[in-house]
Protein backbone atom coordinates (compact mmCIF):
# COMPACT_ATOMS: atom_id res chain seq x y z
CA UNK A 1 0.00 0.00 0.00
CA UNK A 2 1.11 3.60 -0.56
CA UNK A 3 1.56 5.41 2.48
CA UNK A 4 0.43 8.88 0.76
CA UNK A 5 -2.33 7.21 -0.88
CA UNK A 6 -3.30 5.94 2.63
CA UNK A 7 -2.97 9.31 4.16
CA UNK A 8 -5.59 11.30 2.01
CA UNK A 9 -6.52 14.23 4.14
CA UNK A 10 -8.28 15.94 1.44
CA UNK A 11 -5.69 18.40 0.95
CA UNK A 12 -5.55 19.25 -2.28
CA UNK A 13 -1.89 19.20 -3.59
CA UNK A 14 0.29 17.02 -5.83
CA UNK A 15 3.43 14.74 -5.48
CA UNK A 16 5.67 12.76 -6.55
CA UNK A 17 4.81 8.75 -5.66
CA UNK A 18 6.41 7.41 -2.51
CA UNK A 19 7.74 4.15 -3.37
CA UNK A 20 6.12 1.23 -2.51
CA UNK A 21 7.54 -1.35 -0.05
CA UNK A 22 7.57 -3.86 -2.73
CA UNK A 23 9.57 -1.54 -5.22
CA UNK A 24 13.10 -3.70 -6.40
CA UNK A 25 15.81 -2.96 -4.36
CA UNK A 26 18.88 -1.79 -5.92
CA UNK A 27 21.20 -2.75 -3.09
CA UNK A 28 21.13 -6.01 -1.21
CA UNK A 29 23.58 -6.50 1.01
CA UNK A 30 24.82 -4.64 4.22
CA UNK A 31 28.33 -2.28 2.11
CA UNK A 32 28.65 0.87 4.02
CA UNK A 33 26.95 4.02 2.16
CA UNK A 34 29.03 5.59 -0.71
CA UNK A 35 26.03 7.86 -1.93
CA UNK A 36 25.64 11.68 -1.99
CA UNK A 37 25.50 13.09 1.30
CA UNK A 38 23.16 16.34 1.26
CA UNK A 39 20.41 17.30 3.58
CA UNK A 40 17.62 14.83 2.59
CA UNK A 41 20.26 12.24 3.79
CA UNK A 42 21.06 13.56 6.71
CA UNK A 43 17.37 14.21 7.85
CA UNK A 44 16.51 10.69 7.14
CA UNK A 45 18.90 9.46 9.00
CA UNK A 46 18.19 11.89 12.06
CA UNK A 47 14.79 11.49 11.67
CA UNK A 48 14.96 7.73 12.13
CA UNK A 49 17.13 7.80 15.01
CA UNK A 50 16.31 10.80 16.99
CA UNK A 51 13.29 12.47 17.93
CA UNK A 52 12.46 15.71 15.94
CA UNK A 53 15.84 17.19 14.46
CA UNK A 54 16.34 21.06 14.43
CA UNK A 55 18.12 22.17 11.21
CA UNK A 56 21.14 23.28 13.32
CA UNK A 57 21.68 19.20 14.00
CA UNK A 58 21.16 18.50 9.98
CA UNK A 59 23.61 20.92 8.96
CA UNK A 60 25.99 20.17 11.12
CA UNK A 61 25.29 16.16 10.27
CA UNK A 62 25.84 17.29 6.12
CA UNK A 63 29.22 19.13 7.47
CA UNK A 64 30.53 16.41 9.58
CA UNK A 65 29.66 13.86 7.28
CA UNK A 66 28.02 10.25 7.95
CA UNK A 67 30.65 8.36 9.70
CA UNK A 68 31.01 10.84 12.45
CA UNK A 69 27.17 11.21 12.47
CA UNK A 70 26.84 7.66 13.21
CA UNK A 71 29.71 8.15 15.71
CA UNK A 72 27.28 11.27 17.33
CA UNK A 73 24.42 9.05 17.46
CA UNK A 74 26.74 5.93 19.24
CA UNK A 75 28.54 8.01 21.56
CA UNK A 76 28.18 7.36 25.27
CA UNK A 77 26.13 9.74 26.83
CA UNK A 78 26.00 10.21 30.66
CA UNK A 79 22.87 8.50 32.34
CA UNK A 80 20.29 11.35 33.43
CA UNK A 81 19.13 12.61 36.66
CA UNK A 82 16.39 10.81 38.15
CA UNK A 83 12.99 12.85 38.00
CA UNK A 84 11.69 15.32 40.84
CA UNK A 85 8.62 16.53 42.30
CA UNK A 86 7.32 18.98 40.33
CA UNK A 87 3.29 19.22 41.67
CA UNK A 88 3.48 16.86 45.05
CA UNK A 89 4.03 18.43 48.60
CA UNK A 90 3.14 15.67 50.84
CA UNK A 91 5.62 13.18 50.78
CA UNK A 92 7.28 13.54 54.02
CA UNK A 93 10.64 11.75 52.45
CA UNK A 94 11.19 13.99 49.46
CA UNK A 95 10.17 17.74 48.60
CA UNK A 96 9.66 19.29 45.70
CA UNK A 97 12.52 19.38 43.37
CA UNK A 98 13.79 16.82 45.14
CA UNK A 99 13.75 12.89 43.83
CA UNK A 100 11.52 10.39 45.20
CA UNK A 101 13.31 7.21 43.04
CA UNK A 102 15.28 5.92 46.54
CA UNK A 103 12.31 6.38 49.30
CA UNK A 104 9.79 4.45 50.23
CA UNK A 105 6.41 4.96 49.99
CA UNK A 106 5.12 5.93 53.71
CA UNK A 107 2.74 3.93 55.89
CA UNK A 108 0.23 4.63 55.39
CA UNK A 109 0.58 6.30 51.79
CA UNK A 110 -0.29 9.86 51.71
CA UNK A 111 -3.38 10.57 49.44
CA UNK A 112 -2.00 11.55 45.91
CA UNK A 113 1.60 10.05 46.06
CA UNK A 114 1.68 7.55 43.72
CA UNK A 115 -0.02 9.80 41.05
CA UNK A 116 2.58 12.66 41.62
CA UNK A 117 5.58 9.72 41.62
CA UNK A 118 4.00 8.75 37.98
CA UNK A 119 3.26 12.12 36.93
CA UNK A 120 7.01 12.72 37.59
CA UNK A 121 8.83 9.85 35.94
CA UNK A 122 6.74 9.56 32.86
CA UNK A 123 7.16 14.12 32.69
CA UNK A 124 10.81 13.18 33.04
CA UNK A 125 10.80 10.63 30.16
CA UNK A 126 9.05 13.41 27.84
CA UNK A 127 11.69 15.48 28.89
CA UNK A 128 14.73 13.31 27.97
CA UNK A 129 12.98 13.33 24.04
CA UNK A 130 13.29 16.80 23.87
CA UNK A 131 16.63 17.27 25.44
CA UNK A 132 18.45 13.82 23.78
CA UNK A 133 20.23 15.92 21.14
CA UNK A 134 21.88 14.21 17.75
CA UNK A 135 21.67 10.50 19.91
CA UNK A 136 20.15 7.45 19.29
CA UNK A 137 19.49 6.41 22.83
CA UNK A 138 15.93 7.38 23.52
CA UNK A 139 14.92 5.86 20.20
CA UNK A 140 16.66 2.74 21.75
CA UNK A 141 14.93 2.94 24.97
CA UNK A 142 11.83 3.93 22.73
CA UNK A 143 12.46 0.45 21.09
CA UNK A 144 13.43 -2.05 24.20
CA UNK A 145 10.37 -0.68 25.88
CA UNK A 146 8.27 -2.08 23.19
CA UNK A 147 10.21 -5.30 22.71
CA UNK A 148 9.88 -5.90 26.70
CA UNK A 149 6.20 -4.75 26.91
CA UNK A 150 5.24 -3.69 29.95
CA UNK A 151 2.09 -2.10 31.90
CA UNK A 152 2.70 -1.13 35.35
CA UNK A 153 1.50 2.45 36.86
CA UNK A 154 3.81 2.17 39.41
CA UNK A 155 6.61 4.66 39.18
CA UNK A 156 8.68 2.82 41.28
CA UNK A 157 8.71 -0.37 39.29
CA UNK A 158 8.62 1.71 36.55
CA UNK A 159 12.09 3.96 36.99
CA UNK A 160 13.87 0.92 37.93
CA UNK A 161 12.36 -0.86 34.54
CA UNK A 162 13.25 2.12 32.39
CA UNK A 163 16.50 2.21 33.65
CA UNK A 164 17.57 -1.32 32.86
CA UNK A 165 16.60 -0.28 29.14
CA UNK A 166 18.65 2.95 28.99
CA UNK A 167 21.75 1.30 30.91
CA UNK A 168 21.62 -2.02 28.07
CA UNK A 169 20.27 0.27 25.34
CA UNK A 170 22.84 0.25 23.13
CA UNK A 171 24.72 -2.71 25.02
CA UNK A 172 24.23 -6.40 25.05
CA UNK A 173 21.31 -8.23 24.83
CA UNK A 174 22.29 -11.44 27.19
CA UNK A 175 22.91 -8.72 29.94
CA UNK A 176 19.59 -6.85 29.24
CA UNK A 177 17.81 -10.54 29.12
CA UNK A 178 19.61 -11.21 32.64
CA UNK A 179 18.20 -7.98 33.88
CA UNK A 180 14.89 -7.65 32.53
CA UNK A 181 14.12 -11.08 33.87
CA UNK A 182 14.61 -10.48 37.22
CA UNK A 183 12.85 -6.47 37.12
CA UNK A 184 10.50 -6.37 39.99
CA UNK A 185 8.68 -4.24 36.73
CA UNK A 186 8.70 -7.46 35.15
CA UNK A 187 8.20 -10.17 37.63
CA UNK A 188 5.09 -8.41 38.51
CA UNK A 189 3.33 -7.71 34.91
CA UNK A 190 4.44 -11.33 33.63
CA UNK A 191 3.71 -13.47 37.28
CA UNK A 192 7.15 -14.25 37.70
CA UNK A 193 6.75 -13.75 41.61
CA UNK A 194 4.02 -16.51 41.37
CA UNK A 195 6.47 -18.79 39.60
CA UNK A 196 7.25 -21.08 42.24
CA UNK A 197 8.07 -25.18 42.34
CA UNK A 198 4.31 -25.88 44.30
CA UNK A 199 2.54 -23.84 41.43
CA UNK A 200 4.36 -23.22 38.30
CA UNK A 201 3.49 -19.99 36.36
CA UNK A 202 4.68 -20.25 32.58
CA UNK A 203 3.56 -16.62 31.76
CA UNK A 204 7.26 -15.36 31.35
CA UNK A 205 8.98 -18.32 30.24
CA UNK A 206 6.59 -18.01 26.90
CA UNK A 207 6.60 -14.07 26.46
CA UNK A 208 10.15 -14.85 27.04
CA UNK A 209 10.55 -17.64 24.18
CA UNK A 210 7.64 -15.85 21.71
CA UNK A 211 8.35 -12.10 22.30
CA UNK A 212 11.24 -11.16 23.88
CA UNK A 213 14.43 -13.77 22.42
CA UNK A 214 13.66 -16.45 19.50
CA UNK A 215 10.54 -15.64 18.26
CA UNK A 216 7.38 -18.01 17.07
CA UNK A 217 8.27 -19.95 14.47
CA UNK A 218 5.70 -22.11 11.68
CA UNK A 219 3.74 -24.80 13.70
CA UNK A 220 5.86 -28.18 12.87
CA UNK A 221 3.35 -30.35 14.67
CA UNK A 222 1.18 -29.89 17.55
CA UNK A 223 2.82 -28.08 20.36
CA UNK A 224 5.85 -27.45 17.97
CA UNK A 225 6.31 -24.03 16.94
CA UNK A 226 10.00 -24.57 14.97
CA UNK A 227 12.13 -22.39 17.56
CA UNK A 228 10.31 -24.22 20.45
CA UNK A 229 7.89 -26.53 21.95
CA UNK A 230 5.13 -26.25 24.47
CA UNK A 231 7.33 -28.56 26.35
CA UNK A 232 10.29 -25.96 26.71
CA UNK A 233 7.58 -23.79 28.15
CA UNK A 234 6.84 -26.16 30.94
CA UNK A 235 10.44 -27.07 31.54
CA UNK A 236 11.87 -23.21 31.42
CA UNK A 237 9.30 -22.02 33.56
CA UNK A 238 10.12 -24.74 36.36
CA UNK A 239 14.31 -22.87 35.72
CA UNK A 240 12.55 -19.65 36.40
CA UNK A 241 10.94 -20.55 39.88
CA UNK A 242 11.89 -18.57 43.56
CA UNK A 243 12.13 -15.08 41.84
CA UNK A 244 10.19 -12.55 44.30
CA UNK A 245 10.28 -8.58 44.56
CA UNK A 246 10.29 -6.28 47.68
CA UNK A 247 10.51 -2.54 48.48
CA UNK A 248 13.58 -2.29 50.53
CA UNK A 249 13.91 0.75 53.09
CA UNK A 250 16.06 2.44 49.96
CA UNK A 251 12.58 2.04 48.07
CA UNK A 252 14.15 0.68 45.13
CA UNK A 253 12.25 -2.53 44.19
CA UNK A 254 14.84 -5.97 44.23
CA UNK A 255 14.10 -8.82 42.84
CA UNK A 256 14.88 -11.53 45.30
CA UNK A 257 15.53 -15.38 45.41
CA UNK A 258 13.91 -17.51 47.35
CA UNK A 259 15.22 -20.62 47.53
CA UNK A 260 12.53 -22.60 48.70
CA UNK A 261 10.05 -21.61 45.94
CA UNK A 262 12.71 -23.34 43.45
CA UNK A 263 12.18 -26.08 41.67
CA UNK A 264 15.59 -28.04 41.96
CA UNK A 265 14.73 -30.87 39.80
CA UNK A 266 16.27 -31.72 36.40
CA UNK A 267 14.47 -29.77 33.66
CA UNK A 268 14.21 -31.82 30.23
CA UNK A 269 14.30 -29.51 27.25
CA UNK A 270 13.22 -30.69 23.49
CA UNK A 271 14.74 -31.43 20.43
CA UNK A 272 14.89 -27.74 19.41
CA UNK A 273 17.31 -27.24 22.28
CA UNK A 274 19.48 -30.03 21.69
CA UNK A 275 17.76 -31.98 24.13
CA UNK A 276 19.59 -30.57 26.89
CA UNK A 277 19.25 -30.86 30.74
CA UNK A 278 19.15 -28.01 32.96
CA UNK A 279 20.47 -29.36 36.32
CA UNK A 280 20.06 -27.41 39.96
CA UNK A 281 21.85 -23.86 39.52
CA UNK A 282 19.66 -21.99 42.52
CA UNK A 283 19.72 -18.15 42.08
CA UNK A 284 21.95 -18.76 38.72
CA UNK A 285 19.29 -20.82 36.61
CA UNK A 286 17.32 -17.83 34.87
CA UNK A 287 20.82 -17.51 33.23
CA UNK A 288 21.48 -20.76 32.43
CA UNK A 289 17.96 -20.54 30.62
CA UNK A 290 19.13 -17.67 28.90
CA UNK A 291 22.33 -18.86 27.81
CA UNK A 292 20.62 -22.40 26.51
CA UNK A 293 17.97 -20.00 24.64
CA UNK A 294 20.66 -17.43 23.43
CA UNK A 295 22.54 -20.14 21.97
CA UNK A 296 20.88 -20.36 18.65
CA UNK A 297 21.33 -18.66 15.95
CA UNK A 298 17.62 -17.67 15.49
CA UNK A 299 17.54 -15.17 18.21
CA UNK A 300 19.99 -12.70 16.53
CA UNK A 301 17.64 -13.47 13.17
CA UNK A 302 14.84 -12.41 15.16
CA UNK A 303 15.92 -9.54 16.90
CA UNK A 304 17.76 -8.26 13.40
CA UNK A 305 14.17 -8.36 12.05
CA UNK A 306 13.01 -6.29 14.88
CA UNK A 307 15.52 -3.49 14.46
CA UNK A 308 14.59 -3.86 10.46
CA UNK A 309 11.10 -3.19 11.45
CA UNK A 310 11.99 -0.09 13.59
CA UNK A 311 14.41 1.52 11.50
CA UNK A 312 14.05 0.25 7.81
CA UNK A 313 10.71 -0.55 7.21
CA UNK A 314 8.25 -3.77 7.41
CA UNK A 315 9.08 -5.53 4.06
CA UNK A 316 11.57 -8.29 4.65
CA UNK A 317 11.20 -10.28 1.95
CA UNK A 318 13.57 -13.34 1.34
CA UNK A 319 16.53 -11.21 -0.77
CA UNK A 320 15.97 -8.87 2.29
CA UNK A 321 16.48 -11.98 4.41
CA UNK A 322 19.91 -13.62 2.84
CA UNK A 323 21.58 -10.09 2.58
CA UNK A 324 20.37 -7.76 5.48
CA UNK A 325 19.02 -10.12 8.17
CA UNK A 326 21.92 -12.85 7.91
CA UNK A 327 24.64 -10.34 8.11
CA UNK A 328 23.05 -8.35 11.03
CA UNK A 329 22.63 -11.48 12.68
CA UNK A 330 26.38 -12.72 12.31
CA UNK A 331 27.02 -9.25 13.73
CA UNK A 332 25.45 -9.50 16.84
CA UNK A 333 26.45 -13.63 17.09
CA UNK A 334 30.13 -12.55 16.46
CA UNK A 335 29.92 -9.64 18.81
CA UNK A 336 28.36 -12.19 21.65
CA UNK A 337 25.04 -10.12 21.10
CA UNK A 338 26.47 -6.74 21.55
CA UNK A 339 24.17 -5.06 19.80
CA UNK A 340 25.32 -1.57 18.71
CA UNK A 341 27.45 -2.74 15.68
CA UNK A 342 24.72 -4.60 13.92
CA UNK A 343 23.21 -0.82 14.32
CA UNK A 344 25.36 0.61 13.01
CA UNK A 345 26.24 -1.44 10.10
CA UNK A 346 22.79 -1.19 9.19
CA UNK A 347 22.30 2.76 9.78
CA UNK A 348 25.57 3.01 7.57
CA UNK A 349 24.41 0.62 4.53
CA UNK A 350 23.93 1.55 1.03
CA UNK A 351 20.74 -0.30 1.76
CA UNK A 352 19.64 2.16 4.71
CA UNK A 353 19.57 4.87 2.17
CA UNK A 354 17.38 3.34 -0.77
CA UNK A 355 15.37 6.13 -1.60
CA UNK A 356 12.47 3.20 -1.07
CA UNK A 357 12.46 3.45 2.60
CA UNK A 358 12.40 7.31 2.99
CA UNK A 359 8.48 7.81 3.53
CA UNK A 360 7.52 4.30 3.82
CA UNK A 361 6.33 4.33 7.71
CA UNK A 362 3.43 6.42 8.60
CA UNK A 363 5.41 8.41 12.10
CA UNK A 364 4.14 7.18 15.48
CA UNK A 365 2.77 9.48 17.86
CA UNK A 366 5.74 10.49 19.51
CA UNK A 367 7.77 10.87 16.07
CA UNK A 368 4.91 13.19 14.73
CA UNK A 369 4.44 14.96 17.85
CA UNK A 370 8.30 15.76 18.30
CA UNK A 371 8.53 16.86 14.46
CA UNK A 372 6.66 20.19 15.99
CA UNK A 373 7.93 20.37 19.38
CA UNK A 374 11.99 19.80 18.81
CA UNK A 375 12.25 20.58 15.15
CA UNK A 376 10.26 23.94 15.56
CA UNK A 377 12.02 24.31 18.79
CA UNK A 378 8.91 24.80 20.95
CA UNK A 379 9.86 26.38 24.32
CA UNK A 380 9.30 28.79 26.72
CA UNK A 381 11.39 30.92 29.17
CA UNK A 382 10.64 28.39 32.44
CA UNK A 383 12.11 27.51 35.81
CA UNK A 384 13.50 23.77 35.78
CA UNK A 385 10.16 22.38 37.40
CA UNK A 386 7.71 24.30 35.12
CA UNK A 387 9.20 22.05 32.47
CA UNK A 388 7.91 19.31 33.95
CA UNK A 389 4.52 21.15 33.77
CA UNK A 390 4.74 21.27 29.79
CA UNK A 391 6.21 17.35 29.57
CA UNK A 392 3.35 15.86 30.97
CA UNK A 393 1.18 18.16 28.60
CA UNK A 394 2.76 16.29 25.88
CA UNK A 395 2.49 13.21 28.08
CA UNK A 396 -1.27 13.65 28.15
CA UNK A 397 -1.46 14.20 24.11
CA UNK A 398 0.58 11.09 23.13
CA UNK A 399 -2.03 9.53 25.37
CA UNK A 400 -4.56 10.57 23.12
CA UNK A 401 -2.92 9.07 19.97
CA UNK A 402 -3.04 5.75 22.13
CA UNK A 403 0.82 5.95 22.60
CA UNK A 404 1.68 5.80 26.46
CA UNK A 405 5.01 5.23 28.41
CA UNK A 406 4.40 2.26 30.76
CA UNK A 407 1.04 1.29 29.34
CA UNK A 408 1.48 -0.86 26.43
CA UNK A 409 -1.60 -2.46 24.66
CA UNK A 410 -0.40 -5.68 25.20
CA UNK A 411 2.57 -8.17 25.61
CA UNK A 412 3.34 -7.37 22.17
CA UNK A 413 3.64 -3.94 22.47
CA UNK A 414 2.14 -1.32 20.18
CA UNK A 415 0.47 -2.91 17.04
CA UNK A 416 1.76 -0.84 14.71
CA UNK A 417 5.57 -2.99 14.63
CA UNK A 418 3.93 -6.06 14.65
CA UNK A 419 0.52 -6.37 13.34
CA UNK A 420 0.59 -7.57 9.41
CA UNK A 421 -0.55 -6.46 6.73
CA UNK A 422 -1.40 -2.76 8.18
CA UNK A 423 1.74 -2.08 10.18
CA UNK A 424 2.53 1.24 10.86
CA UNK A 425 -1.02 2.67 9.12
CA UNK A 426 -2.99 1.28 12.03
CA UNK A 427 -1.83 4.55 13.74
CA UNK A 428 -3.88 6.82 11.29
CA UNK A 429 -8.17 6.21 11.01
CA UNK A 430 -10.99 7.81 11.01
CA UNK A 431 -11.12 8.16 14.97
CA UNK A 432 -7.33 9.04 15.19
CA UNK A 433 -7.09 11.48 12.06
CA UNK A 434 -8.99 13.97 13.98
CA UNK A 435 -7.27 13.88 17.07
CA UNK A 436 -3.76 13.89 15.30
CA UNK A 437 -5.38 17.05 13.79
CA UNK A 438 -5.96 18.52 16.97
CA UNK A 439 -2.71 17.34 18.52
CA UNK A 440 -0.90 19.64 15.92
CA UNK A 441 -3.16 22.64 16.18
CA UNK A 442 -2.72 22.74 19.77
CA UNK A 443 1.20 22.45 19.75
CA UNK A 444 1.47 25.64 16.83
CA UNK A 445 -1.44 27.44 18.95
CA UNK A 446 0.72 27.06 21.64
CA UNK A 447 0.38 25.31 25.50
CA UNK A 448 -0.36 27.43 28.47
CA UNK A 449 1.05 25.33 31.18
CA UNK A 450 2.66 25.56 34.58
CA UNK A 451 1.84 29.64 34.10
CA UNK A 452 4.54 29.60 31.32
CA UNK A 453 3.23 29.79 27.39
CA UNK A 454 5.06 27.37 25.38
CA UNK A 455 5.29 28.19 21.97
CA UNK A 456 7.09 26.94 18.42
CA UNK A 457 9.28 29.39 17.61
CA UNK A 458 8.34 29.32 13.98
CA UNK A 459 10.50 32.78 13.25
CA UNK A 460 13.84 31.06 14.22
CA UNK A 461 12.76 28.26 12.36
CA UNK A 462 12.64 30.44 9.41
CA UNK A 463 16.11 32.21 9.99
CA UNK A 464 17.91 28.95 9.87
CA UNK A 465 16.70 28.45 6.05
CA UNK A 466 19.43 29.52 3.48
CA UNK A 467 17.46 31.92 0.79
CA UNK A 468 14.30 33.02 3.29
CA UNK A 469 13.69 35.92 1.25
CA UNK A 470 12.68 33.84 -1.84
CA UNK A 471 9.21 32.35 -0.75
CA UNK A 472 10.06 29.80 -3.72
CA UNK A 473 13.27 28.84 -2.25
CA UNK A 474 12.50 29.12 1.78
CA UNK A 475 9.55 26.23 1.17
CA UNK A 476 11.36 23.84 -0.93
CA UNK A 477 14.00 23.82 2.38
CA UNK A 478 10.68 24.01 4.15
CA UNK A 479 10.04 20.62 2.63
CA UNK A 480 13.78 19.54 3.13
CA UNK A 481 13.41 19.63 6.92
CA UNK A 482 9.61 18.58 7.53
CA UNK A 483 8.85 15.97 4.81
CA UNK A 484 10.88 12.46 3.41
CA UNK A 485 10.71 13.88 -0.43
CA UNK A 486 11.05 17.24 -1.66
CA UNK A 487 8.02 19.23 -2.56
CA UNK A 488 6.93 19.13 -6.20
CA UNK A 489 5.94 22.73 -8.10
CA UNK A 490 2.71 22.07 -7.66
CA UNK A 491 2.91 21.68 -3.97
CA UNK A 492 4.96 24.62 -3.63
CA UNK A 493 3.01 26.77 -5.68
CA UNK A 494 -0.13 25.54 -3.50
CA UNK A 495 2.06 26.29 -0.36
CA UNK A 496 2.80 29.81 -1.62
CA UNK A 497 -1.32 30.83 -2.09
CA UNK A 498 -1.53 30.03 2.05
CA UNK A 499 1.83 32.19 2.53
CA UNK A 500 0.79 35.36 0.10
CA UNK A 501 -2.35 34.59 -1.09
CA UNK A 502 -3.28 36.14 -4.55
CA UNK A 503 0.15 38.07 -4.29
CA UNK A 504 3.33 38.15 -6.37
CA UNK A 505 6.43 36.66 -4.60
CA UNK A 506 7.89 40.35 -4.12
CA UNK A 507 5.30 40.65 -1.23
CA UNK A 508 7.28 38.47 0.89
CA UNK A 509 10.55 39.50 0.25
CA UNK A 510 9.52 43.17 0.98
CA UNK A 511 7.82 41.99 4.10
CA UNK A 512 10.47 39.59 5.53
CA UNK A 513 12.97 41.80 4.98
CA UNK A 514 11.88 45.04 6.46
CA UNK A 515 11.15 42.10 9.54
CA UNK A 516 14.75 41.28 9.46
CA UNK A 517 15.54 45.22 9.78
CA UNK A 518 13.32 45.85 12.10
CA UNK A 519 13.18 42.13 14.51
CA UNK A 520 11.31 43.97 17.59
CA UNK A 521 8.56 46.00 15.91
CA UNK A 522 5.65 44.27 17.19
CA UNK A 523 3.59 44.43 14.02
CA UNK A 524 5.83 42.99 11.80
CA UNK A 525 6.32 40.61 14.23
CA UNK A 526 2.75 39.62 14.44
CA UNK A 527 2.23 40.14 10.75
CA UNK A 528 5.11 37.42 9.44
CA UNK A 529 4.10 34.39 12.72
CA UNK A 530 0.70 35.06 11.28
CA UNK A 531 1.74 34.07 7.97
CA UNK A 532 3.88 31.28 9.29
CA UNK A 533 1.12 29.94 11.64
CA UNK A 534 -1.08 29.52 8.49
CA UNK A 535 1.58 28.04 6.45
CA UNK A 536 2.29 25.76 9.40
CA UNK A 537 -0.71 25.00 9.99
CA UNK A 538 -1.40 23.83 6.12
CA UNK A 539 2.03 21.97 6.54
CA UNK A 540 0.83 19.79 9.64
CA UNK A 541 -2.05 18.68 7.74
CA UNK A 542 -0.40 17.18 4.21
CA UNK A 543 0.06 13.77 3.93
CA UNK A 544 4.10 14.34 3.82
CA UNK A 545 3.84 15.25 7.39
CA UNK A 546 2.92 12.06 9.07
CA UNK A 547 5.36 10.21 7.22
CA UNK A 548 9.21 9.29 7.92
Amino acid sequence: MKRRSFLQFGQQTQTRNVATANTTLTTTDLEPYTGQWSTVEAAFLLRRTTFGPKPTHIKQAVADGLSATIGQLFANQPLPDPPVYYDYEDDPNAGLGETWVNTPIPTPSPQGIFGGRYRSLIGSQLGLLINGGVSIREKMVLFWHNHFALDDNNAQFGYQYLDVLRRNALGNFRTMVEEITVAPAMLRYLNGHQNSRQAPNENYARELLELFTIGRGEVAAPGDYTNYTEDDVVQMARALTGWRFTTPDNGLPLGVFVANRHDTGEKQLSHRFDNAIISDAGDQEYKVVIDHILQKTEVARFLSRQLHIWFVGTDIDGVVEVNIIEPMAQLIIDNNYDIQPAVEALLGSNYFFEETHRGCMTSHPLDFMFKIVNTLDMGAEAAPLQHYFFWNQLRRLAESLEMKYMALPSVAGWKAFYQSPQFYNIWINSVSLPIRQTVGNTLLNGINSGGVQWRVNLLDFIAEMDNNLDPNSMLEQIALYLFAYPISDNQRDFLKEVLIPGLPDFEWTVEYADFLQNPDDPDLRDAIFTKLESLFGTLFKMPEFHLI
